[in-house]
């Protein structure tokens, strides 16, 4: 936490901000407990005081919660104006509301929902919502509905501005998407590796998969069910495409631990917050973990914990998107999409590497 943060923090709590309850906690080391900033308690000496996004993560450092001020209540009193505010939004996704709008709906000013919405769910009501129009869309071109239809039945109109964010979200034109990925090209090779098969696919844009399995009949399917009308060739043997092979070089040797790094282009399309999050994934040092509430806080989300974990299990980019790095708050292994057996020995071995044991 930046030394301005922490003295913000600390002159709303010396004037008993009641505007900053919900956005952070103060705990005392002296008392063992923790309170919203406009506590009536006593003031504690500044050097026995900690600061904490919210109460979770005060209570895994050990601290309880006060009786008199009840900071848990005014979290969940936080966390209820922020699922009106998700519901408000979800039945309006054709026409979704100005910042104004929704902060009058739900009974906040704009700009504490602004903050609050965005430490609750990660990213802000605006990106929210273009989120909930870019599943809209697909959910409509899934069904069967023409490109213009479904563009236009998820609000998209005629702006070709939104329509480009659209296409952003989808990773391919609407129109391809409609069609299961028809027209989209797609090459992959698999290989043995010490932690099982690989397998490594790529468009004419870069690599848009990296999996890890038990048998290529497994991740081939995988890689099938998403775009099941995309061409999708196998490339075997020496010859043929170069540098395809060249990736799967270089991800095999980040894989046996002889490089730390992979250094190849992606093809990867997500959520604004998913896209926060895997950049903030690769942002982890080798040999190094983070908790999900880390990373939550690194992208200036402390609370959403659960929308990292989620972002992490919708990563397709194994090793290049390290999403292996991230463990609970505990320490334990938390969850891992391709096994976390694999997950437990790639932290090893680059823990090991990273101390000069490799």
């Amino acid at each position: 936490m930046s030394a301005h943060l922490e003295t913000a923090r600390w002159k709303a709590v010396m004037a008993r901000d009641a505007e900053q309850d919900g956005r952070f906690v103060f705990a005392v080391r002296t008392t063992g407990v923790y309170c919203k900033p406009s506590c009536a308690s006593r003031r504690a000496l500044r050097a026995n005081v900690r600061f904490f996004a919210d109460p979770g993560a005060a209570e895994a450092a050990g601290f309880r919660a006060c009786k008199r001020c009840d900071p848990r209540a005014t979290e969940s009193a936080a966390s209820r104006v922020i699922a009106k505010a998700r519901a408000y939004l979800e039945a309006h996704v054709g026409e979704p509301p100005a910042l104004a709008t929704l902060a009058r709906a739900v009974g906040m000013s704009a700009s504490h929902l602004q903050r609050t919405f965005t430490r609750h769910v990660g990213v802000s009501p605006r990106k929210y919502a273009a989120a909930l129009r870019a599943d809209s869309l697909k959910a409509r071109l899934r069904a069967g509905a023409t490109v213009s239809r479904a563009t236009f039945d998820a609000g998209y109109g005629a702006s070709s501005r939104a329509y480009d964010a659209a296409i952003a979200q989808l990773g391919m034109t609407p129109g391809a998407y409609r069609r299961g990925g028809k027209g989209v090209q797609i090459r992959y090779m698999t290989a043995a590796t010490s932690l099982g098969r690989l397998l490594v696919a790529a468009t004419e844009r870069g690599v848009c998969a990296i999996t890890l399995g038990d048998d290529d009949a497994m991740l081939e399917n995988a890689l099938n069910s998403e775009y099941p009308q995309s061409t999708r060739t196998r490339v075997r043997g020496a010859r043929g495409d170069a540098r395809l092979r060249a990736w799967v070089a270089a991800v095999r040797a980040y894989v046996e631990g002889s490089q730390r790094e992979i250094a190849v282009p992606l093809d990867v399309a997500g959520t604004p917050f998913q896209q926060r999050v895997w950049q903030a994934l690769q942002g982890i040092p080798y040999g190094q973990t983070r908790s999900y509430a880390q990373v939550a806080a690194s992208i200036a989300a402390p609370s959403a914990a659960r929308a990292v974990a989620s972002a992490c299990a919708r990563n397709r980019v194994s090793l290049v998107i390290p999403c292996h790095r991230v463990v609970r708050g505990t320490g334990a292994l938390g969850g891992y999409r391709w096994g976390l057996a694999r997950k437990e020995r790639l932290l090893a071995r680059e823990q090991r590497s990273a101390a000069g044991g490799e």
